[in-house]
């Protein structure tokens, strides 16, 4: 959905699903909630992460499963982090000074949160994180993915489908398998020896690579790898990880410009490198702030 002008309808709406993503929608709607109680005649706006993404063509956004889990229940992929991938896909392709619509390219959100979109003519055509937030990369305590058999094996062992959650989006991921959802630690922590460290760094950036290569051929051939969010912007560890199992792709880092810090939009690649690989730092929150404005703006108008 394009960014709405908050009502009650759109709050509940927000609120029927909070089983698709546990860690976000319930603490935005009781902000909505305190919100229109003490100022009541404030617009409030809300912009969906999904929105970017509902350009996924049909066949990237099914599930292999019973059509009527679609039809009545709308069990199909979303994706998230629309507002960053899309922000992002702008900034890049400014950067390489390549028109938007002509974009072709991998970005790869890694916070806490993390997923990867495949961007087509400067729109998504794939994108990592699925039905909810928990599909896709591993996370700092998400899972990611995983055989779905799992979840019926442990439900008949006795697990409830609230431990089942809380396990997945909670105590999974990197504080999973190394016991702490911090990447600067887990970095820290493998590089002092600790093995369970390094085995998370390398299950972790395994997977993104798998996703970087199958979304290389999903575009036809990105032009372009950006790293963003968190992790993507301040780990050159993580992203040396990454991109030294993207060899067969041609890419090469350049150490120095890896090692970097920098706010602003740069290429760490090395000129001999296949594509480009670029660090665009997000911005979520001037991304949200524009569309609000915007639709106050043409609200104020329509009045």
């Amino acid at each position: 959905a394009e960014p709405v002008l908050v009502n009650n309808e759109i709050t509940r709406a927000i609120e029927r699903l909070n089983p698709l993503a546990p860690l976000h929608n319930p603490a935005n709607v009781l902000g909505i909630r305190a919100i229109s109680k003490k100022w009541p005649e404030l617009p409030q706006v809300a912009v969906f992460d999904t929105a970017f993404h509902r350009t996924l063509p049909e066949h990237a956004w099914r599930y292999a499963v019973p059509d009527e889990l679609y039809t009545n229940h709308g069990i199909r992929r979303y994706g998230f982090h629309g507002t960053s991938h899309e922000y992002v896909a702008h900034r890049a392709a400014a950067l390489l000074d390549v028109p938007v619509e002509e974009f072709d390219a991998v970005i790869a959100h890694l916070g806490n949160g993390a997923s990867v979109t495949a961007i087509r003519g400067g729109q998504s055509i794939d994108t990592s994180m699925g039905f909810t937030p928990l599909e896709g990369l591993v996370m700092g305590t998400r899972s990611g993915d995983l055989d779905p058999s799992i979840l019926v094996f442990l439900g008949r062992n006795g697990w409830s489908p609230e431990d089942l959650d809380s396990m997945l989006n909670r105590q999974s991921g990197l504080k999973g398998l190394a016991g702490n959802n911090d990447m600067r630690s887990v970095v820290e922590a493998a590089e002092a020896g600790d093995a369970k460290a390094a085995m998370a760094l390398a299950v972790a950036s395994y997977r993104l690579a798998k996703y970087i290569g199958g979304y290389h051929v999903a575009v036809g051939g990105a032009k372009a790898l950006v790293f963003t969010a968190g992790i993507g912007e301040n780990s050159h560890q993580f992203r040396n990880l990454v991109a030294q199992r993207l060899g067969a792709l041609g890419v090469e880092l350049d150490a120095g410009l890896n090692r970097e810090r920098s706010r602003e939009p740069r290429v760490i690649s090395t000129p001999t490198s296949a594509l480009p690989v670029l660090v665009v730092p997000t911005d979520e929150e001037r991304a949200i702030a524009e569309a609000t404005a915007a639709v106050v703006a043409q609200a104020s108008v329509a009045r």
